[in-house]
């Protein structure tokens, strides 16, 4: 266990890394006793420093949603993190001026339309619990050198997040069987990735459940009008200057973004 002191000194290393650009040795290479409750004690004072300076909560997200992933990492459930409403792009441009080193994933995203409390929730309660599904390209950035990290760094680093698009169809969740909806991904014209929604832990609508039996452990729930982006369909990629980037679910539209210096 840490000190407070400790975890905000540690979040607002991360918070300043983002805003200057400039990565940062992972801090369990100075503090190796990190837990994954720490990671998390110092994302919550990430967060709350990013409430402070007026940013507010745009979509929740879930993290380390695939079998390889997780085995990778050596955990047994997914992460979680938050997207704030200055990560949101709504015009079809990447800022890469304002990034470190940016990597694209397709996901699909879930909107509520009541609320969900675990524990027990179960993928069921999460479809029924849906208003809309839409289609989402997180950005993940890691403020670490080289994108090196372990579980309590990226964790403490809100999960790298960084941007999102988020696609302007909307399907209700009845409409799809979401575990077979099939995303391509594609930059510059080259197929760079292909999957489908049961990548995410079988059905997204799983990760979401976990989502919400994990904040039950802490006394938190998911409300309505949530957006939640359950995790990556596809691998992540590398993002360049210049780079138009387009990517196209069955039955859920597509996004295009170009990455440029603005």
């Amino acid at each position: 266990m840490q000190s407070e002191l400790l975890y905000k000194r540690l979040a607002q290393k991360l918070v300043d890394a983002e805003l200057n650009r400039e990565v940062v040795v992972k801090l369990t290479a100075e503090y190796p006793e990190l837990t994954v409750e720490d990671g998390y004690r110092i994302q919550d004072e990430l967060v709350s420093l990013k409430l402070e300076q007026g940013h507010r909560i745009f979509a929740t997200k879930m993290g380390l949603t695939s079998q390889a992933k997780m085995k990778q990492m050596n955990v047994h459930e997914p992460i979680r993190g938050y997207i704030f409403d200055y990560m949101n792009i709504e015009d079809g441009i990447l800022p890469i001026n304002e990034l470190i080193h940016p990597k694209v994933e397709a996901e699909i995203a879930f909107v509520l339309r009541e609320d969900l409390e675990g524990p027990g929730i179960t993928e069921g309660h999460v479809l029924a619990a849906t208003d809309y599904v839409v289609p989402a390209l997180e950005i993940i950035d890691s403020r670490y050198a080289q994108f090196q990290f372990s579980l309590p760094d990226v964790i403490a680093d809100n999960t790298s997040s960084s941007r999102v698009f988020i696609g302007s169809t909307w399907r209700k969740p009845d409409d799809l069987d979401l575990d077979l909806v099939g995303v391509t991904l594609s930059i510059n014209g080259e197929l760079k990735d292909l999957g489908a929604g049961a990548a995410v832990l079988g059905h997204p609508a799983h990760a979401v459940a976990m989502l919400a039996n994990m904040l039950a452990r802490e006394g938190r729930k998911l409300y309505k009008g949530d957006l939640i982006l359950s995790g990556g369909i596809t691998g992540s990629h590398q993002l360049r200057e210049g780079d138009v980037v387009v990517a196209k679910w069955g039955g859920l539209g597509s996004i295009e973004f170009v990455v440029k210096t603005r």
